[in-house]
């Protein structure tokens, strides 16, 4: 089996973590990550076609061929929610115009996935990333461990999609 290449996304609309992974069978190894931010000025069209043009930019450079991102959670604000949504969308319309198989992951899955337990903390998420991947320091922002937690959880779910 050859190795995987995976572009990972925990998307928002004000950040947008992603990380780039290679992995073979269990093995996983990070190769980039970094944000996206499109300017809160913005209004919310320019914010969503500069994430899509960002996702679209970083999967050209680094030629994943798999997709990982986390799925909406249904929050009180349904408005937020549906902007979320938006912000997905064009992010997963950028991996499907370059081919990408793109899953989706339930943030209770992720957590699951990682901790072992679906109403984990992000504190402790993170924790088990910088565990998984051996890293040194943990990146900032939160939403970069996000987006590698979305990434390990496809690697640990992959022989069962």
């Amino acid at each position: 089996m050859k190795n995987i290449r995976l572009i990972s996304i925990d998307p928002g609309i004000v950040i947008t973590g992603f990380s780039i992974f290679d992995f073979q069978k269990s093995k996983i190894r990070l190769i980039a990550y970094g944000t996206i931010k499109p300017k809160k000025k913005d209004r919310i069209e320019k914010r969503l076609l500069h994430l899509h043009d960002e996702t679209l930019s970083i999967i050209k450079k680094f030629d994943p061929s798999v997709m990982a991102i986390e799925d909406s959670f249904y929050g009180k604000n349904v408005k937020s929610t549906v902007i979320l949504g938006q912000a997905r969308s064009v992010m997963m319309l950028a991996g499907a115009k370059l081919n990408l198989d793109i899953f989706q992951f339930a943030p209770r899955k992720i957590k699951q996935s990682l901790c072992g337990n679906g109403s984990a903390s992000k504190e402790q998420v993170q924790f088990m990333v910088s565990n998984i991947l051996k890293l040194e320091s943990i990146p900032k922002p939160i939403d970069i461990t996000d987006a590698m937690a979305v990434g390990i959880c496809f690697v640990n779910n992959y022989n069962s999609i």
